[in-house]
């Protein structure tokens, strides 16, 4: 039998196997794990530091509505979380911009209902689920820093084995983003040697602005390094401008690592977790076996 009569004796789900690709090296397996534990107890321990002021400014200083200064009435808050007396007892309250919400249970008041624990966000999201400021902001601090080394250790492997280059989309890859995302909706991935447009708009988006944003604003937040580099204050317009850019970067990269769970999951777990694991990613039936590659059967 020769081999072109085998191949056409192969199942169509076979033929539509393409091969194992090497696809990510260690370093990106090792920095992304890194960053997963990094930014769980970034999020967590950055909650608890929150609820010691779970109110958010635009600016240099932080007032509370109607407070006066300088003979003004300043009110620069944009979000804020706390509780409030009714007639049916304390209520969990947000207000953003202006607009007030009942947020009982989850925000402002949580807990037993017989007896309330009123902070910003519940125990159950934050590290250590008690409210402690200084363990919060040690825990912070030092996977602050981890996270700031694992980028850099990222950033060299990825400038000398060039995997930097495959990140940013292309002009060609942005013909292509109209399709990608129609095949998206579809729920039709591609299983290709290289990210799609998507892939790289997102990666693209959490690497040179994402990360970048909310390093640069964690630094505007500390006294020593305002003293040490006066422009970061500039730059954001202020340290409670920055603390509220910090906590919307932050939520962009909840939202990024919710998508990109789904995902994962849509266009298959077992092999989307592999390549982070293994490094190789089984492709598409269209992607050509190349053993000069590392591809595998």
């Amino acid at each position: 039998m020769t081999t072109e009569t085998q191949d056409s004796a192969l199942p169509v789900a076979a033929k539509r196997k393409g091969p194992l690709i090497y696809r990510q090296s260690i370093f990106t397996r090792l920095t992304h794990w890194v960053w997963v534990i990094c930014l769980f107890f970034l999020l967590a321990s950055g909650l608890n530091i929150f609820n010691a002021h779970p109110t958010l400014y635009i600016g240099q200083q932080s007032a509370f509505p109607d407070l006066q200064t300088n003979g003004q009435h300043l009110d620069n808050a944009w979000l804020a979380i706390g509780a409030i007396n009714t007639d049916n007892g304390p209520r969990g309250q947000t207000t953003l911009l202006g607009h007030s919400f009942d947020t009982t249970g989850v925000l402002g008041t949580s807990g037993d209902p017989a007896n309330p624990d009123f902070r910003g966000f519940p125990a159950s999201v934050t590290v250590p689920s008690f409210y402690d400021l200084g363990t919060s902001r040690v825990v912070h601090f030092f996977f602050a820093w981890i996270l700031v080394a694992t980028l850099l250790v990222w950033l060299v492997a990825s400038v000398l084995n060039r995997h930097i280059a495959d990140i940013p989309p292309t002009p060609r890859d942005l013909m292509h983003l109209p399709r990608d995302i129609l095949d998206h909706l579809r729920l039709k991935f591609e299983h290709g040697r290289r990210y799609n447009v998507l892939q790289k708009l997102a990666y693209s988006g959490v690497f040179f602005v994402l990360f970048p944003l909310i390093i640069l604003t964690g630094l505007t937040m500390s006294p020593g390094m305002d003293a040490a580099w006066p422009w970061l204050l500039e730059l954001f317009g202020g340290r409670q401008t920055a603390r509220s850019i910090h906590f919307l970067t932050m939520s962009a990269l909840v939202a990024f690592f919710v998508i990109h769970i789904i995902m994962v999951v849509l266009a298959g777990p077992i092999n989307e977790i592999r390549q982070m694991i293994t490094g190789r990613y089984r492709t598409g039936g269209d992607v050509p076996f190349d053993r000069s590659k590392g591809d595998k059967p």
